[in-house]
């Protein structure tokens, strides 16, 4: 590793100690479960049963999960990357708080997306009735690929922001600077410089996007279009015989390990650019008259992917209250996703800093497949995990299968990689030094490491914390399948009532899911803290 603490005499790594070594290797070992309930599940039937599902649906699967792939991608990109450089290189008017409402989209799950995106613009949507004082009797279907891919890419392009802000105030503006003074505007010096020095960043970016739609399931099953996720729900709510659905997760798991390498790999390849750049702070460059056409780009997008859900809701709210509607009980939801969002941010943050610390501080090979390992559940939808965790529980712990222990491993299992990368950034821009110096002086390495190293990286292991939290806040298949018997959460409701075309009863707790997911997110993004974390 770049930053691995070396002893100054014997220029040899020091050996990490065991009390790092043990907990990281117990957790790992946890979250590579789903991996071998998969195996094991698929296999039992023997290699027939592979024959039948794969030629049964693999192909239009496969065709389905590329298209839609592809075609968040591309919105991604066109929407992130000059909102990104617009928040970070010039002088847009009110610079910060476009840079929240940019990022509040995270804020939203999929499957609350995708039933406003249908209540708004479906062929009995709001739209129409809007429309038919004009002659309007029906607008086109919305469900199938085009809703699946306007509600993904409204809820997938500030993965991308994110990565390309961090990534834009990591370079160094010299050359842009060089470009505008030899006559070149701001857009031909943003298409000719900034946006080649970019590609790295935006590689890391797409392969995350692409990530997230393959592991997508509420926004596909709202919008009624066939993918991977969708078909194993299938399989596995219609069927006795799992083993289609882990055959049909194996593919799946596979081809998201395809697109984490790939995206490991871009991350690294601009994280090493960043950190071999000199940092000098950027002169905002003026927009001059393209000011408010900018403003006007920034102001569409967050109408589409922010206004429109959270007007939907409201209206759906107002509408019901109007109404004399039966909203759902809607507390002891708030209080349980709120309660396993904090505990299992807790518990997670704290399993991941022993890997983290061996992978930043100690390094090594051994350090190293620790952290792929770690990083490799990135590559399971939380459908495939809370299927294994189905499986592990009625064969080898009864005790704790439909308990909240099971759903909090499920929570550990899905986001440690979200807590570990956030974890080891700002370890791995501390000087090793400082603990060299506190070896010297006969501190104990966990006592350096405890006197030292953590409260250095205590802004890391908050943003880990709060993004832990606010997935956990979304997370809806694993909630549904690993929920107790009547232990109702805010995702499990919005799901029930919008699944049920009650759309006024699903306003209330998605409109509360999305407020206190956000608080986390927008704390984050205001102070900047984002911003290191992906940097």
């Amino acid at each position: 590793m770049a930053f691995a603490v070396l002893s100054h005499r014997r220029g040899r790594r020091r050996p990490a100690p065991a009390a790092l070594w043990l907990p990281g290797l117990a957790v790992v070992i946890v979250t590579l479960l789903p991996f071998w309930y998969l195996w094991k599940r698929s296999t039992e039937r023997g290699w027939s049963a592979w024959d039948e599902t794969l030629s049964r649906s693999a192909t239009e699967l496969l065709a389905n999960s590329a298209k839609l792939s592809l075609g968040v991608a591309v919105i991604c990109v066109a929407v992130a990357l000059p909102a990104a450089w617009l928040t970070v290189r010039t002088d847009l008017p009110f610079r910060r708080a476009w840079s929240v409402l940019l990022a509040l989209p995270l804020a939203i799950p999929s499957y609350v997306m995708g039933m406003t995106v249908v209540a708004a613009l479906g062929p009995k949507g709001m739209l129409q009735g809007w429309l038919e004082p004009l002659g309007v009797d029906r607008l086109p279907e919305i469900y199938g690929y085009w809703g699946a891919l306007l509600t993904l890419g409204a809820v997938s392009f500030p993965y991308v922001y994110l990565v390309l802000r961090a990534a834009l105030r990591t370079l160094d503006p010299f050359e842009e600077e060089a470009s505008r003074s030899l006559g070149r505007g701001p857009w031909s010096t943003f298409a000719a410089v900034s946006v080649p020095a970019l590609i790295p960043a935006i590689a890391a970016g797409l392969l995350l996007v692409a990530l997230y739609v393959l592991s997508d399931f509420g926004g596909v099953a709202t919008l009624k279009y066939n993918t991977f996720t969708r078909a194993i729900f299938i399989e596995y709510s219609s069927s006795f015989d799992r083993t289609g659905a882990a055959i049909l997760g194996v593919v799946l798991a596979g081809l998201a390990a395809l697109l984490l390498a790939g995206e490991l790999f871009a991350r690294s390849r601009y994280q090493a650019r960043a950190r071999a750049k000199r940092l000098s702070p950027a002169r905002p460059i003026a927009l001059g008259r393209w000011r408010w056409p900018a403003v006007a780009f920034l102001a569409a997008v967050v109408a589409i992917s922010l206004v429109l859900p959270m007007g939907v809701l409201v209206y759906w709210l107002v509408k019901g209250i109007r109404a004399g509607a039966d909203f759902p009980e809607v507390w002891e939801p708030l209080r349980h996703s709120a309660t396993m969002a904090a505990s299992g941010g807790v518990v997670t943050v704290l399993l991941a800093l022993p890997i983290a610390l061996l992978a930043a501080r100690f390094g090594g090979p051994l350090a190293r497949l620790l952290e792929q390992a770690a990083f490799a559940t990135h590559a399971l939808p939380g459908l495939v995990v809370a299927l294994a965790l189905v499986f592990f529980g009625i064969g080898y712990a009864t005790e704790l299968y439909q308990t909240t222990w099971m759903l909090l491993v499920a929570y550990v299992i899905l986001f440690l990689p979200n807590a570990l990368g956030a974890l080891r950034a700002p370890l791995m821009r501390q000087s090793p030094h400082l603990e060299e110096a506190a070896a010297g002086l006969g501190r104990r390495p966990l006592a350096a490491i405890a006197s030292i190293t953590l409260p250095l990286a205590r802004p890391g292991a908050v943003a880990a914390f709060a993004l832990v939290f606010l997935t956990i806040m979304k997370e809806l298949p694993a909630t549904l399948l690993l929920s107790p018997p009547g232990y109702r959460t805010l995702p499990g409701v919005v799901w029930s009532n919008s699944s049920e075309a009650l759309y006024g009863g699903a306003a209330l707790p998605a409109l509360i899911l999305v407020g206190v997911a956000a608080v986390p997110l927008v704390l984050l993004v205001w102070r900047g803290d984002l911003d290191a974390v992906e940097s």
